[in-house]
C-alpha cells in the first residue's frame, strides 16, 4: 500500500511529461477503482483522491490542447477556405 502513496507523492506537481495520456488515463482508473473497494483508510484515501484528481485535471488539459490542435487542423476561413499555419512542434 505504501507504493500506491509514494507514487502519489511524487506526481505532486501532475504527472512527468514523459507519461502519456493512456498511461494517465489507465492510472486514475486503478485509482477510481481502489477508492470505490472501500478498503483503504483515511490518510491514503485522501492520497489517491488527490492523485486521481491531479491525474483527471492533467488529463483535461492534454485533451483541451488536442482539441484546440484539431480546430486549427479543420479552420475554414470566411470565404469557405482552408486556413493554415506552420504548426510548432512541441
Amino acid at each position: 500500500m505504501a507504493s500506491r502513496r509514494s507514487a502519489g507523492s511524487a506526481s505532486e506537481g501532475g504527472p512527468p511529461p514523459d507519461h502519456s495520456f493512456e498511461t494517465q488515463l489507465k492510472r486514475l482508473g486503478e485509482v477510481v477503482e481502489h477508492l470505490e473497494n472501500g478498503e483503504l483508510g483515511l490518510e491514503e484515501s485522501l492520497s489517491l483522491f488527490e492523485e486521481g484528481i491531479r491525474l483527471a485535471r492533467g488529463a483535461q488539459e492534454r485533451l483541451d490542447a488536442a482539441e484546440k490542435r484539431v480546430e486549427e487542423l479543420i479552420r475554414i476561413d470566411e470565404n469557405g477556405e482552408p486556413v493554415t499555419r506552420e504548426i510548432e512542434p512541441e
